[in-house]
């Protein structure tokens, strides 16, 4: 899956979407393996930091999240009409940085789903060490526009 095509079906735009292409998507598992190629043009980088640019964990955290949304949205677990706003993010580690010229792999597993609240477990891979992992909730409502 392309970025035209997770365009279609998640909210986010540049310079706030953090995936560029879906490698593998389960519906068995109900998991998704996504990439993010890092440049040393990202918009964060101007200040985060000058002279030794890594990417915010926050961000990191961010790129997950959206690939769960991917998930969702494509497995049709979810109305297309459905807005996520997160509810907790639980136990992220971060284990290395990431920097211009890695290319970030996403992974995320659904977990659970009670009524309107899902939860996921993503991790986050860069040069075949993981950069960061956690578990992440996100409550859904109805698109108002």
């Amino acid at each position: 899956m392309d970025s035209k095509r997770i365009q279609e079906i998640i909210p986010h735009r540049d310079p706030f979407l953090f995936v560029d292409q879906v490698m593998n998507l389960d519906p068995v598992e109900n998991s998704v393996v996504a990439q993010k190629k890092i440049t040393k043009d990202e918009p964060f980088f101007r200040g985060h930091f000058p002279g030794n640019p890594i990417m915010p964990g926050v961000l990191i955290v961010e790129a997950l999240a959206q690939t769960g949304l991917i998930c969702l949205f494509e497995l049709k677990l979810v109305e297309p009409e459905a807005e996520f706003f997160f509810t907790g993010i639980e136990q992220v580690k971060f284990r290395r940085p990431v920097v211009p010229g890695d290319l970030l792999e996403l992974h995320a597993k659904l977990l659970k789903k009670r009524r309107t609240l899902w939860k996921f477990e993503g991790r986050a891979f860069a040069g075949g060490q993981i950069a960061a992992e956690g578990v992440f909730s996100a409550y859904a409502i109805p698109r108002s526009r």
